[in-house]
């Protein structure tokens, strides 16, 4: 403030009347010195081996989690022949996203206010915890029971871990370490199945929860070490618990609306729209709650603004059509290309490998660009356009493979630049809570894009045919060409995602990011 605004803000002061004057001092005053106020630590002296030796063990530790969430598919037969019930495998898998999806804005809020360091302990514990339990559980239900644990952990890790990055690099360099995370991410769900599948056929299931111990263990081996020097942006407040236990409760009858509907219950039958009305009841409750409250949970107008509403949704648009093609795409290989079961899932690694390729270009030119927005902007528009063509034309294996990759390159730009963007709009103590919402939002949007893909192919085949990773022994049955059909609305589906996608891209305000270019480090090294 200059020495003018100061005069003027003197002058302003002495023509109020003496009681909203003592009003506005005391006011002041307490602004001042409120003794929870953010305590911006300056940075750390971090060396670059130190940052370096941070993101591999962060890595690592989102590997964990990527790889847990499907891991598990194959093994799932073996598991049901040992404890000789099969009706209720699925929930071995439901179990942990459940857990893993509600908990994602709980850990990211309490990592604004306990820190990040606490937090990491928390969901690895919980994850390693999980991860014993599932291996001893004497039968199925302990066993679903131990997979809720370690989703809890497992749901802590990612917003956590994306909170502890942007402690230590710069918005500016943050894209390029965030698509180190999606390809970390990309190759866990790729290796997933099969590891899972390796290690129930020639070892023992319990196997794929035991790897967990020893890697958990080297990530905070790594980690804890350096946590002190991570500079310190959270501030201690109160806990808004009511507000944390709506949210969540919300969620978990949400995505069990979208595993149950359509499947063990019709989508209008009476506990499905009652499991919806109590979903929209609690969040409806929710939101009167948290603009009721003085420091809710999740602060609404945190989610508002030229900039988190936007990153939010093309994250989540982006996120949901790479998830529901890489459910329902292995259907569409064995019905129509004819593949077996593992060849169709070699086929889905151009789309998962491709995305982080995409990333990646994103990321670098982030670090780079002044407008890093324009990247994400071409990419998905460029996935729309491929989308179009895999919507509108036939094309043999090869040439939907090739246009499959060009459209996971252009999807794959929307990462990076969602979360760097969102995270740059807020304060740098609310950076956990901004990071987990992310998370959450993009989970649910996963969640009800693989149940709309489902619920298209079933419509547009007008009969009940085995989806979503069931059993493919009747796939065969089905005719190419209906399969082909079906499928088009499938693709018309992720196309209008990515372009939806990119008209959020295009309407979010880009805002300059912190930190010095690439160019600007190489000068100031020389």
């Amino acid at each position: 403030m200059n020495k003018f605004e100061r005069q003027s803000s003197s002058a302003d002061t002495q023509t109020l009347p003496d009681d909203m004057a003592e009003e506005l001092s005391r006011l002041s005053s307490e602004v001042l010195s409120v003794d929870d106020a953010p305590s911006l630590a300056p940075p750390a002296p971090l060396s670059q081996d130190e940052v370096r030796t941070i993101v591999i063990s962060l890595m690592l530790t989102m590997f964990l989690a990527a790889l847990d969430q499907t891991i598990v598919a194959t093994a799932l037969p073996t598991i049901g022949r040992q404890f000789h019930d099969v009706s209720n495998l699925s929930w071995v898998i439901t179990a942990y996203l459940l857990a893993s999806t509600a908990v994602a804005p709980v850990f990211g809020t309490l990592s604004d206010i306990y820190g990040r360091r606490v937090m990491i302990i928390i969901s690895l514990s919980l994850f390693v915890a999980g991860s014993v339990l599932c291996a001893i559980a004497p039968n199925l239900p302990m066993l679903i029971l131990a997979r809720g644990l370690q989703g809890l952990g497992g749901g802590g890790i990612m917003p956590v871990v994306q909170t502890v990055i942007s402690d230590v690099v710069s918005p500016r360099e943050r894209g390029q370490y965030q698509a180190y995370f999606s390809s970390v991410w990309m190759v866990g769900g790729i290796l997933g199945p099969v590891i899972g599948g390796v290690f129930a056929e020639h070892l023992h299931w319990s196997m794929i929860f035991w790897i967990n111990v020893p890697l958990a263990a080297a990530a905070i081996a790594l980690l804890l070490p350096r946590m002190k020097k991570i500079p310190v942006f959270h501030r201690k407040r109160k806990v808004d618990w009511l507000g944390g236990v709506l949210l969540m409760a919300s969620a978990v009858v949400f995505m069990l609306v979208l595993t149950w509907g359509g499947t063990r219950f019709p989508w209008l039958s009476p506990t499905v729209l009652a499991m919806v009305g109590g979903a929209v009841a609690l969040a409806v409750t929710f939101v009167w709650h948290a603009r009721r409250a003085d420091e809710p949970f999740l602060p609404l107008p945190l989610l508002g603004g030229s900039v988190v509403p936007f990153g939010l949704t093309a994250g989540g648009c982006a996120l949901g059509a790479i998830t529901g093609l890489t459910v329902q795409l292995p259907l569409y290989y064995e019905a129509v290309y004819h593949l077996s079961a593992s060849e169709a899932g070699l086929a889905l690694i151009p789309l998962a490998a491709v995305s982080t390729c995409g990333a990646a270009i994103a990321g670098r030119t982030m670090a780079r660009a002044k407008h890093y927005k324009r990247v994400a902007i071409v990419g998905t528009s460029w996935a729309a356009l491929c989308g179009l063509g895999l919507t509108l034309t036939t094309l043999p294996l090869w040439a939907l493979l090739t246009l499959m990759a060009a459209f996971a390159l252009g999807l794959g730009t929307t990462f990076p630049v969602c979360v760097v963007s969102v995270q740059n709009s807020v304060a740098r103590p609310q950076i956990g809570t901004i990071t987990g919402a992310l998370n959450f939002f993009r989970s649910l949007m996963s969640s009800f894009t693989v149940a709309a893909f489902a619920a298209i192919l079933l419509i547009a085949l007008g009969a009940d045919v085995p989806l979503a990773g069931e059993h493919h022994g009747a796939v065969n049955a089905i005719p190419a060409d209906d399969m082909r059909h079906a499928f088009r609305y499938v693709f018309g589906a992720a196309t209008a995602l990515m372009a939806g996608a990119a008209l959020c891209l295009i309407m979010m305000e880009e805002r300059p990011l912190a930190g010095p270019s690439v160019t600007q480090q190489v000068e100031m090294a020389e």
